[in-house]
């Protein structure tokens, strides 16, 4: 598991060297969820802390692709439930979901954190994953990841931003719990376990006076009301 986090922060590390220009880093914490057999329905249902970092490269301020690794944990239990089979069947689980995924991002408005305006506006985000799961047992699944959201650029290269995500895994053993449901019936949507990061965000970009960047003297200008 160690090795699998250090691969990973090293990709995370290598892609972000290049395109530093157009390249915004971030972190990120908040809280991760569960939906699946324990919980069928419940957004935001026994949130535990999340946390992470991601990389953007902007190809205009309208699009953007982002890697992001993110770690939370998970849990939920039977017995918050007032339905008899529920209260009957008991089970519970605990434990954390790790993530790397790629999405590309769409700004609803034209966004940058160049310094000289408020810029805002919602986006969404859709990609792909590998999750790390470590809960009843543990095990790599991949998963699609959909986000959505809202940025604005709060001080010069500085922005901040609001997310809710949720992901769709390919796995129905999260909570150790199988749909006694025949595989001819299996369904897309409700099958499988899903699990959510939801939170804030503060995100910069760096700029080197020494290579001249046109983008710089904007940061340092002073801002327009």
């Amino acid at each position: 598991m160690k090795r699998v986090h250090w691969l990973l922060l090293f990709l995370f590390l290598s892609l972000s060297l290049s395109g530093q220009r157009n390249s915004d880093y971030g972190v990120f914490a908040g809280v991760s969820s569960y939906l699946g057999d324990l919980n069928p329905n419940r957004l935001l249902y026994s949130p535990l802390p999340a946390g992470g970092i991601f990389w953007r490269y902007n190809f205009n301020p309208r699009q953007a692709l982002r890697t992001n690794l993110f770690i939370g944990g998970l849990r939920a239990n039977d017995l918050d439930f007032n339905n008899a089979f529920q209260q009957a069947r008991a089970a519970s689980f605990s434990g954390t979901v790790g993530e790397w995924a790629v999405q590309f991002e769409f700004n609803f408005l034209p966004y940058s954190t160049e310094g000289k305006r408020w810029n805002f506006t919602p986006y969404f985000a859709a990609g792909a994953g590998i999750a790390f799961v470590n809960t009843v047992t543990f095990t790599y699944v991949p998963v699609i990841p959909f986000s959505f959201g809202f940025k604005v650029n709060v001080y010069k290269n500085i922005g901040l931003e609001a997310e809710y995500g949720f992901r769709k895994t390919f796995y129905d053993n999260f909570d150790g719990v199988k749909d006694l449901v025949a595989p001819s019936d299996y369904s897309w949507i409700h099958n499988n376990d899903w699990y959510t990061f939801t939170g804030i965000a503060v995100t910069w970009k760096f700029y080197n006076k020494l290579a001249g960047c046109p983008a710089y003297g904007e940061v340092n200008s002073k801002r327009k009301r």
